[in-house]
């Protein structure tokens, strides 16, 4: 047990290879102790190492000699890595055992076998971030609302002051499984779908800037030197171990998810992590069609910060937060925003970026009431103007009229002039 602990200490300090050689000394020592085994795959599981723990134990396991501890951890690793028949066929062992304590949580992993046997999500395994031709795709993190950038100097702040323990989120860039190879066609990005993929993590990490208790980021994919990237296969364990290993703190969630059209209509899933243990916490997924978007993504929206306990700051706390009332003209800008902030920091080279400002008139047109869809557009027109964009004149009036308003002197940006 002293080089258990041993272990562990190496798993804290993100030595892997060190803590996987003293498990192997152990095992080959004391492979079939209980105790054993059950400590080795817990502490693997809290660290994200699913694979690891498929490796050592998955062999040596006996459900009649060790128990159902070790069982539900090795199951817990089968079904975070995708490995539908070792689950499956794990899944019967541990109802086998006749535990009326355990039925209740193996229904659970029963559900989710189901959803990952009718093939929702059709994650890979347990793969890297996909490259196409040795290229490879880097992830950028906003940490802030993206037309949030170019105001930090506001006064009052515009964003709320938290204090306190906050748990923190990442929102990923939605996968799209099935669709074509990016290096065959790199425009694909630009297409609607590929927008929507960026714009919903951007949506929910904004949404989540103003709650209480949380701090969250988006995270978008991009080919090196080539602009945005598509993600293929939904993420799996292993991708988002390294997410939280590349982030100077940890991280308490992250959430990832997919984006498929089928024929008119529209698939959305999120999946819900928590990384204290790798686990999936929950899956929501919803579907629209284009009459019905903005009724389907408002509630979506509403079940999301439901589940999450979101929690609205006191008026004190910086801008108010009022959720969009047309969610597809707020993705638009936000999408908008993210090319042009991305653009204009030379991440995102200029032939690949989608830098119309169309859709911040329509935000701004669809939400007339709303202050977020302004400051967008405030925020996109400096950054056009930096980066030597066109700007026609009926646009430049929009925001500088509502710039000169009573709104936005109190707001603390009437001084900006486009």
């Amino acid at each position: 047990m002293p080089r258990l602990s041993e272990a562990h200490s190496r798993l804290d300090a993100k030595d892997l290879p060190a803590a996987m050689a003293i498990y192997k000394e152990v095992l080959a020592a004391a492979g079939d102790r209980a105790d054993v085994l059950v400590t080795i795959s817990g502490d693997l599981g809290v660290h994200g190492h699913v694979n690891e723990i498929i490796d050592l134990i998955g062999f040596r396991y006996d459900a009649q000699r060790h128990g159902p501890a070790t069982g539900l951890n090795l199951l817990q690793a089968y079904i975070a890595g995708r490995h539908v028949e070792a689950a499956q066929h794990l899944l019967d062992v541990l109802f086998s055992l006749g535990r009326p304590e355990l039925e209740e949580r193996l229904f659970g992993f029963s559900n989710a076998i189901g959803e990952l046997m009718a093939g929702v999500g059709a994650m890979a395994e347990s793969a890297p971030l996909p490259a196409v031709a040795n290229k490879k795709i880097n992830l950028v993190s906003i940490s802030n609302p993206i037309w949030f950038y170019g105001l930090e100097e506001v006064t009052p702040p515009l964003l709320p002051q938290k204090e306190g323990r906050r748990r923190r989120v990442a929102f990923v860039q939605l996968s799209q499984p099935g669709e074509r190879n990016p290096a065959e066609r790199p425009d694909q990005a630009e297409e609607e779908m590929g927008r929507l993929s960026r714009a919903f993590p951007l949506w929910l990490a904004e949404t989540f800037t103003f709650s209480a208790g949380y701090e969250s980021i988006a995270v978008l994919g991009l080919w090196e030197n080539e602009g945005y990237a598509l993600l293929g296969p939904e993420w799996a364990v292993e991708n988002i171990r390294q997410l939280n290993d590349s982030n100077e703190r940890s991280l308490d969630y992250v959430v990832t998810g997919y984006l498929r059209q089928l024929h008119a209509d529209y698939e959305l899933c999120l999946r819900i992590w928590e990384l204290r243990k790798f686990r999936e916490l929950k899956a929501l997924t919803t579907r629209w069609t284009p009459g019905t978007a903005d009724e389907t993504l408002r509630a979506f929206h509403e079940q999301v910060r439901t589940y999450m306990e979101w929690t609205a700051l006191p008026a004190c706390h910086g801008l108010p937060y009022a959720a969009p009332t047309t969610p597809l003209a707020h993705l638009g800008a936000l999408d908008g925003s993210a090319s042009l902030f991305l653009a204009d920091k030379g991440v995102l080279p200029r032939g690949q970026s989608h830098l119309a400002l169309t859709p911040f008139g329509q935000a701004v047109t669809a939400m007339p009431d709303a202050i977020v869809p302004r400051l967008a557009l405030v925020t996109a027109l400096l950054r056009a103007r930096r980066l030597g964009e066109s700007i026609d004149s009926e646009t430049r009036q929009q925001a500088q009229t509502w710039l000169d308003s009573e709104a936005a002197k109190t707001l603390g940006v009437s001084g900006l002039v486009i």
